[in-house]
């Protein structure tokens, strides 16, 4: 339904006094009239809940997969990225502060029109294989991204998340048949941290992360380790193990350099050394396939039964690949997990 230039929302159930109830993450804000949600970019009027951004971009461009991360799904290949401006957390380090956070902080909303049909299009000039909805929190510019996925479903190109996994399990039912990856930000593996730090709780990121495996998306997880924040030894531990155990061991796990930036400017970035032994502790728990990210070097994927060399990356480019048809490994025939890895 479009009122104007307002866009009726989803996920949401109408109250008395003309109060309405969010549920399309897991904050299932309670709207007063003429309020907005935490994400403060759906907004309650007369009774009816609006998305604010619905066709507003305030960011487009094409980007590497990896860069997303996302290191097995479809590798070498280009994403359509966008993003509307709003986030329903509010990270301390967030380096995207600038249009996350903008509607929480002046209650502006911007950003250059453009429709689903008109990203899909941009999507396949650019050569692009799938598009991106990052950046910011596609959560909250949920009607957008999905009209955007059916249509790009149409035209054969695939659908990624870049997410805090903040969404409610209704979300994710109503996105399956358009969304086939994830990159979910396991920002730490405490509840504490959470509420501390971004606003939010631990529990809901757990669910979204089992309930996407459920559904069949590919998922891969990124935790940023921030120095004093996530970075105790157990904590990490806690978190790969998690990742071993309840999503499966063939799952990545992206563990990413902290930089200084937002209102933690006065943290300095992450030890090397950190990284590198959180790379040891997800291999100690089983984990197969361990990237280290935001340093310089090569993120390689390497057989997990035999140790053959399979996608050779430095930073975001692919270098080499010998993944061979069928997905599996050249050199002892084990099976490599991930979406279109072999060049058949």
């Amino acid at each position: 339904m479009r009122e104007g230039d307002w866009t009726e929302a989803r996920l949401y159930d109408k109250l008395d006094d003309e109060r309405v109830q969010c549920y399309l993450c897991a904050h299932r804000c309670r709207i007063g009239e003429g309020k907005r949600g935490i994400c403060s970019v759906r907004e309650n009027r007369g009774g009816t809940l609006y998305t604010l951004v619905y066709g507003r971009t305030v960011s487009q461009h094409v980007d590497p997969v990896e860069k997303k991360p996302l290191c097995h799904f479809y590798p070498g290949t280009r994403a359509y990225s966008i993003a509307t401006v709003g986030c329903n957390f509010h990270c301390q380090w967030c380096q995207n502060a600038n249009i996350s956070q903008m509607p929480r902080e002046t209650g502006l909303i911007v950003g250059e029109s453009a429709s689903p049909e008109q990203i899909v299009a941009a999507a396949k000039r650019s050569g692009c294989r799938s598009i991106a909805y990052t950046y910011t929190e596609p959560t909250i510019f949920f009607e957008y991204a999905y009209d955007t996925a059916k249509l790009a479903h149409e035209e054969g190109l695939a659908n990624i998340y870049v997410t805090n996994g903040f969404m409610t399990e209704a979300m994710l039912e109503a996105f399956d048949p358009y969304l086939d990856a994830a990159n979910v930000d396991l920002k730490a593996f405490r509840d504490e941290t959470y509420r501390q730090y971004v606003g939010a709780q631990l529990q809901p990121v757990l669910d979204s992360l089992k309930k996407m495996k459920e559904l069949g998306i590919w998922v891969e997880v990124t935790t940023l380790v921030v120095p004093n924040v996530n970075d105790d030894e157990k904590e990490l531990r806690d978190a790969a193990r998690f990742v071993a155990q309840e999503l499966g061991p063939e799952t990545p796990w992206h563990v990413s350099r902290f930089f200084p930036g937002h209102q933690m400017r006065h943290v300095s970035p992450t030890p090397v050394a950190t990284l590198r032994r959180a790379l040891e502790i997800g291999k100690e728990e089983g984990l197969r396939y361990i990237f280290v990210g935001n340093i310089p070097g090569e993120a390689n994927t390497e057989c997990h039964a035999c140790g053959e060399l399979l996608i050779r990356r430095a930073g975001y480019r692919i270098l080499a690949s010998h993944v061979a048809p069928g997905q599996v490994c050249p050199n002892c025939g084990t099976p490599v997990a991930g979406v279109g890895l072999a060049l058949e």
